[in-house]
């Protein structure tokens, strides 16, 4: 072999020399790693029973709640004084409940007399803080609820007592006459294809101007004001109808929107309402006059057929105009003011003819 070969295996064989071990010496230093396995093993077994057997270190157990008790008593009492005050505002008004606990109230506040002994002026001290806390609780509660209660009659009450502007002078003696907007007069349709249209009912135009004449006309709807106002300019360009009355107007009760003629600034006894749903809308019912509903039915002719019936009671002014609509009470006022007027007439013929024959 030549140098060259023997000097480039020397390297190879000399790093050979120091990767190789020998098998006693394997042995032994796989045996001192397991034995340091071992001991560490240990160590951590004795720590973790040392660790286990200081109470010190462990978690102290839950503490007791001595509060318990006072808790469920507090929301005892919390919900006993909700359910007494949900079925106060209940079943009592706030007169009623003012009423009640007045007398209440007016003991806690009572002074101590003059020349009553100290254990006497102790007592009446002591009862006197011990009431501070349910009169306080009273009264909060009255001032609140009167607060909600003022809250909703403005959305429930007609928005005025007096609805209409006072009358003129000369017109006193004028009747009133309260139409309903939809199915009264109007009805209001939707489609798809074109959306809502608002129709007329057949003879409104000959009704609202020929009783323009003789009554102050006034519509009273319980849609809102956004809705009452661009119909009615389209229905009466002339005019005729005098006042308007929308939603705020009404009374809201149960659900529903009623007319309260009340509230009109007129005589009870000079008003008549007219609407499809007259007995339904109304909290006058006595001065109600019911109709058929009209849903676009072309020969509808109800507005046109109580037009007589409408000039006769404007003309002949009647003191009170509920006494003549309760004679008409469960018929059709129209049909049976016709049969009463042929029935008029078929007398007066009669008095005439028998006051000729008299006279010859």
């Amino acid at each position: 072999m030549s140098r060259v070969a023997s000097s480039r295996l020397l390297p190879r064989i000399s790093a050979l020399s120091f990767c190789t071990a020998s098998p006693a010496a394997a042995a032994a230093s796989s045996s001192s790693s397991t034995a340091a396995a071992a001991a560490a093993t240990a160590a951590a077994t004795s720590e973790a029973s040392s660790t286990s057997g200081d109470p010190s270190s462990q978690p102290p157990p839950a503490a007791r709640k001595p509060w318990g008790v006072l808790k469920v008593a507090a929301f005892t009492a919390v919900s006993a004084a909700v359910g007494a005050t949900g079925y106060a505002s209940y079943a009592y008004s706030i007169e009623e409940l003012d009423q009640m606990t007045r007398e209440f109230r007016k003991k806690s506040k009572q002074p101590i007399p003059e020349g009553t002994s100290g254990f006497e002026k102790f007592q009446a001290m002591a009862y006197s803080a011990a009431m501070k806390a349910p009169v306080a609780a009273i009264e909060g509660y009255l001032d609140v609820r009167s607060q909600i209660e003022d809250q909703i009659r403005g959305f429930s009450e007609p928005v005025s007592d007096k609805l209409l502007p006072d009358r003129a002078p000369h017109e006193q003696h004028v009747l009133t006459l309260v139409l309903d907007l939809n199915e009264t007069l109007v009805y209001s349709d939707w489609k798809r294809e074109r959306g809502w249209r608002t129709f007329k009912r057949p003879g409104v135009d000959a009704f609202l101007e020929h009783l323009g004449r003789f009554y102050e006309i006034v519509v009273y709807s319980d849609q809102l004001s956004m809705y009452v106002d661009p119909v009615v300019d389209r229905l009466d360009p002339k005019g005729n109808i005098r006042h308007r009355l929308s939603r705020v107007a009404t009374k809201y009760e149960h659900g529903k929107h009623y007319r309260d003629l009340s509230k009109l600034n007129r005589n009870p006894a000079q008003v008549i309402y007219i609407s499809a749903h007259a007995l339904e809308s109304s909290l006058q019912p006595e001065n109600s006059v019911q109709i058929k509903p009209w849903k676009l039915e072309n020969d509808d002719t109800q507005l046109l057929d109580l037009i007589p019936f409408l000039e006769y009671v404007a003309v002949a002014r009647p003191s009170d105009i509920r006494a003549v609509l309760a004679s008409y009470q469960g018929s059709d006022i129209a049909a049976e003011f016709i049969e009463r007027s042929k029935e008029h007439q078929r007398r007066m013929q009669e008095q005439k003819q028998s006051g000729r024959i008299w006279r010859r």
